[in-house]
């Protein structure tokens, strides 16, 4: 015989606040999920792509070769902080971001200006050609979103305070 379910008292069924209603924007939600699903395919392309340059070509250009595995873990990096999307996570994601356009940058001068230094396409060689250019673009977009994200949540939490007033 299935237990009959209790009820509580009508004077202590918690309160239901505005707070429930409101999610805070998550930079996994929405637009997020695109960037991260972005993100996650760099991630696999750059591990393939800089394994097979470090297991049979890693005498012919080592430093641009390790460069390519460092991006795949900047990129699995910001993979993970944008899907959490937990304070912790995003600060991390904002470091890999960060740290992805300098490197694109930096890699993308030194492989333009010393072409020989990059006998074969790395992931941030020539700002990311090899990719459609998408290395130089997504750490931007990226960035916009965390901070787009970041004054949406700032302004729902604002709006859930001044709703519990």
């Amino acid at each position: 015989m299935p237990e009959p379910q209790r009820q509580s008292p009508p004077d202590s069924q918690p309160e239901s606040h505005d707070e429930s209603q409101h999610e805070s924007p998550h930079t996994g939600h929405g637009f997020g999920r695109l960037l991260v699903a972005v993100y996650g395919l760099l991630a696999l392309a750059a591990t393939g792509r800089s394994i097979l340059q470090i297991t049979e070509y890693f005498d012919r250009a080592p430093v641009p070769y390790i460069l390519s595995a460092v991006a795949a873990v900047i990129y699995l990096v910001a993979t993970i902080g944008l899907a959490r999307g937990d304070r912790a996570s995003v600060r991390l994601a904002t470091i890999a971001l960060s740290v992805e356009l300098v490197g694109v940058l930096v890699v993308g001068t030194v492989s333009a200006l010393r072409p020989q230094a990059f006998p074969d396409k790395t992931v941030w060689s020539h700002f990311g050609q090899g990719y459609g250019f998408v290395p130089l673009l997504l750490p931007l977009v990226g960035l916009w979103w965390i901070r787009r994200t970041a004054r949406a949540s700032a302004a729902s939490a604002a709006e859930v305070a001044q709703s519990a007033d």
